[in-house]
């Protein structure tokens, strides 16, 4: 009974398709760059009325599909159709983590240039931006639909990460495409604002105009108002089908994703990690104590009255929605913000200010971050940014030497990606990017590792690894973790403590 409900099923699914107008036609393509090419020639149809998952672990080839409905590669072979007239660039839109790049004007600026503008720095206002694309009623509405009118008058670059992702959708909704692309849309939002961005997404169902295509890492993440869903494996379309059918396949859901059958992290595995044993632990008492620490840029109080204090060797979780102020305050953490020298702030049992160098510092804190991963699209290869951790350099690259290298490309093994050492950083899906930096905040063995959203777009094998690899090394002595996740249920089990910022108005 089971197989005859299921054939009839896939008989209705297809019926449906074929009645319904292509809006894009992805036919027999093959790119003219081998690098970029899938297993064989990629054919793909969106149809009037279908909402899309393209969904796939990393590095399968989700970023590629995307890129080639918008005609960014060269074709070898085959052809890309659209259904409307119009330029690709009005019909299709993408909205990826990396396009925060351009937006934050990251290639002419430095990593701490945030921590040190100010409010009359002639820096555009969200508001100053979106004004271009729409009236103000319209503008409002979209605005209050995402709730975030608050962020008008603030500059760009004062922006969370998350606030940033936000600003974007919006932005991008406002120009009204025919076909919305999402990479991995729900990473980086707090709770609140991904059943926000869920509802939107649902509205704009509604409109005949707009049909979504959602490149995700977990099938957890396939909102309802998804129809049909596009499996990609290893560089390989597999056979599309409907929403239900594929949550209900549960051979296919372990194949792409051999993990997800299995509760919890894996904490059985031992991963053989470098540098291990060779440094003594830090005896130090206290990693950082903060006293009565505010922080305001002109009339906007960022972090009011914090009091923390955190030990040598404990494992906290640091908690807030976007725009609550956690940035800002590992800025102060990392030596980063000059604000830090206007408060009372210890690291590792010294009072900042009292002769110590950044870089005295920076030596002793691995880190990563969602701002960070703005700052590295330069065109090296990907053992290159691993190894810019042992220097602190956001950005800039030094040459390592030999025993730096083999340690880079050791750390870049035990997190599976040891054979993209030679790798352009910018030609790696947005996953395989975030283990490399993940594997850069390792390379110095420090003594405190600040982890922000570090399992940000991975798939649901990759966060089970890193993970177990946090995990691991926060075992040895000596090493302190502070990490940030709007995911609770990702916390590494070592984490006992836990810190909350409220946002300020």
């Amino acid at each position: 009974m089971e197989k005859e409900r299921g054939s009839a099923d896939i008989c209705k699914y297809k019926k449906k398709m074929d009645n319904r107008k292509k809006i894009v036609s992805i036919q027999q393509v093959v790119t003219r760059l081998p690098e970029l090419r899938f297993a064989a020639p990629v054919n793909w149809d969106i149809e009037e009325g279908q909402q899309w998952a393209v969904i796939g672990p990393n590095g399968a080839g989700k970023t590629l599909i995307a890129d080639m409905m918008q005609r960014k590669f060269a074709i070898k072979e085959g052809d890309v159709v659209f259904g409307y007239d119009g330029k690709v660039s009005e019909l299709v839109k993408c909205i990826a983590f990396k396009d925060i790049y351009s937006l934050a004007d990251c290639r002419n600026s430095y990593y701490q240039q945030r921590w040190h503008s100010t409010e009359t720095d002639e820096m555009p206002t969200v508001e100053e931006i979106l004004k271009d694309y729409i009236d103000t009623e319209e503008l409002a509405k979209v605005l209050s639909l995402f709730g975030i009118e608050e962020l008008l008058p603030k500059k760009l670059i004062f922006l969370s990460s998350g606030e940033l992702r936000k600003f974007l959708v919006v932005r991008t909704l406002l120009s009204r495409p025919r076909i919305l692309i999402l990479d991995n849309p729900f990473i980086g939002l707090d709770a609140p604002s991904r059943d926000l961005l869920v509802e939107m997404l649902q509205q704009m169902t509604k409109l005949e105009s707009v049909q979504v295509v959602l490149l995700l890492s977990n099938p957890n993440d396939i909102p309802e108002m998804i129809t049909d869903v596009l499996p990609v494996y290893n560089r390989n379309i597999l056979k599309p089908m409907s929403r239900t059918q594929f949550l209900q396949d549960a051979e296919l859901v372990a194949k792409l994703f051999p993990s997800e059958r299995k509760s919890g992290f894996s904490r059985e595995k031992f991963v053989f990690l470098p540098n291990g044993g060779e440094k003594e632990p830090s005896t130090h008492e206290v990693t950082f104590r903060m006293e009565h620490v505010c922080i305001k840029y002109g009339t906007r109080t960022i972090l009011k009255d914090i009091d923390w204090e955190v030990k040598n060797g404990e494992k906290w979780a640091l908690f807030g929605p976007n725009g609550a102020g956690k940035s800002t305050l590992l800025s102060l953490v990392y030596a980063d913000n000059p604000q830090s020298y206007a408060n009372t702030l210890y690291l590792f049992d010294r009072k900042r200010g009292s002769g110590e160098s950044i870089w005295d510092i920076k030596k002793r804190i691995g880190y990563v971050s969602p701002e960070m991963h703005l700052y590295y699209m330069e065109n090296v290869p990907t053992i290159n940014i691993v190894g810019s951790g042992f220097f602190d350099s956001i950005g800039l690259y030094r040459k390592c030497n030999e025993e730096q290298q083999g340690i880079a490309l050791a750390w870049m093994q035990v997190f599976g990606i040891g054979d993209l050492k030679d790798r352009p950083f910018p030609t790696l899906s947005s996953g395989e990017q975030r283990l490399a930096l993940l594997a850069r905040a390792f390379v110095k063995d420090p003594d405190l590792i600040i982890l922000d959203e570090p399992l940000h777009g991975l798939d649901v094998s990759n966060k089970k690894k890193a993970a177990d690899i946090i995990e691991q090394f926060c075992s040895r002595p000596g090493k302190t973790l502070i990490y940030v996740t709007h995911y609770p249920h990702e916390l590494p089990a070592c984490v006992d403590k836990r810190f909350q910022l409220v946002k300020h108005a």
